[in-house]
């Protein structure tokens, strides 16, 4: 490439992507899964059927079905959050998009404008808090402990928003496997955060993408099963449970919102062949299929705890959790985790340092989210114990000869 373009990019843009050359040896980023629970050999025969049946839909946008999405798939989401979720849901309320990012980047579009604030929670998904701020929107962090969003904490922070004139545009919450702290909300906290909308006029987006992934017993009924007048917008995902290359999501709105989202979606429609595939396998395999992918990644969470308190010991706090695919960890202060990952990404351990996972960077300086849904057991252990001796030579923690027992 001889032609300089380097003065017609915009200056706001991100920074420059580097050519993928592989994953790491130890890969603990991201929100990859288990590639041995990838059902093949189902979706291509789940595929297989879809076509002979509907292939030639293929020919119209929208297969016959409207630009809110494959109708087959979409009448089996309204089955599936009915049964799974508490959520009764008309399909006509569903817009597939292209993964739960796709759903983000509508409701962003269709409510933020530059100057607005929205409240999220002090961690949360990184994607999320980088879409806030290249908006050119305040956001307002509310704690999060063991139970998730704190209640009287995000009181406080609407009333005083409405003291100084501010509505919210949204609270955006990940109540369920909440990323990255991994905590589940109560449902008396749920039934407080909608009273708490309610009061102050603040409608909910409900990300519920890990919603599936709780090891045992079932998910509690989303924020928006309890809501009656159509305040909380919910997101979920089969990313996360089939599988994240499939890069399907929806989104859940009354027709209201939806109907204004749908124009912002201009990609002309998801990817036709993913969801044919889901719209056949999941009826008859979805449900024994996510049985099967918790009591896998339960095994790599114990792979995974036990690791981290045979190499770092007491140096290394994290939470029990009851799911998800990332561990939430907690160093000295001596560490610097922007740091460590550099230093270990390099030398092929890749982590995600905290400061992206937090409403305030500085907050997260200290902290790593490890995913640890990808790995096999034995590279869990030694991408553990390599990313120990990383952190011992550059910040001296762990002490060697001082791991104490967890």
């Amino acid at each position: 490439m001889s032609f300089d373009y380097s003065s017609f990019f915009r200056d706001d843009l991100p920074a420059a992507a580097n050519a993928f050359t592989g994953f790491p040896a130890y890969n603990f980023i991201g929100g990859h899964n288990d590639a041995g629970s990838v059902p093949v050999d189902a979706l291509t025969q789940a595929l297989a059927r879809a076509m002979a049946r509907d292939g030639q839909h293929l020919a119209t946008y929208g297969m016959n079905g409207g630009a809110q999405g494959y109708l087959p798939l979409r009448n089996y989401i309204s089955e599936m959050l009915a049964a799974r979720a508490g959520m009764p849901t008309d399909p006509g309320d569903i817009l597939i998009t292209t993964g739960s990012l796709q759903g983000l980047d509508l409701v962003n579009g269709a409510l933020l404008s530059p100057g607005d604030t929205v409240i999220v929670e002090d961690v949360s998904y990184a994607g999320t808090l980088g879409r806030l701020r290249r908006h050119g929107v305040t956001y307002e962090a509310v704690k999060v402990d063991e139970g998730g969003m704190c209640m009287e904490h995000l009181a406080g922070i609407l009333a005083e928003l409405r003291d100084k004139g501010v509505r919210p545009k949204f609270i955006y919450t990940i109540p369920t496997v909440q990323n990255p702290s991994a905590t589940i909300m109560g449902v008396e906290r749920r039934q407080k955060m909608l009273d708490l909308a309610r009061k102050y006029g603040v409608p909910i987006f409900e990300d519920d993408c890990y919603a599936e992934l709780i090891w045992e017993g079932s998910r509690p009924p989303t924020i928006r099963s309890m809501d009656r007048e159509g305040q909380v917008i919910y997101c979920g995902t089969f990313s996360k449970t089939i599988a994240v290359a499939l890069r399907v999501g929806y989104v859940v709105a009354d027709w209201p919102v939806l109907r204004r989202l749908m124009p912002l979606k201009t990609d002309g429609g998801c990817g036709a062949l993913e969801q044919m595939a889901l719209a056949e396998y999941c009826p008859e395999h979805y449900a024994g299929h996510v049985d099967e992918l918790r009591r896998i990644l339960k095994g790599k969470y114990d792979v995974m705890t036990g690791a981290m308190a045979e190499q770092f010991g007491a140096s290394a706090e994290f939470a029990q959790q009851q799911g998800g695919i990332y561990l939430w960890v907690t160093l000295p202060d001596s560490v610097d985790t922007d740091k460590l990952a550099q230093i270990a990404g390099a030398q092929g351990v890749a982590v995600n340092p905290g400061s992206d996972w937090s409403a305030d960077p500085d907050a997260g300086r200290h902290r790593i989210r490890l995913c640890f849904g990808h790995a096999s057991h034995q590279q869990i252990r030694d991408g553990v114990a390599r990313l120990a001796d990383i952190c011992h030579g550059e910040f001296g923690v762990p002490q060697r000869g001082a791991n104490v027992e967890r």
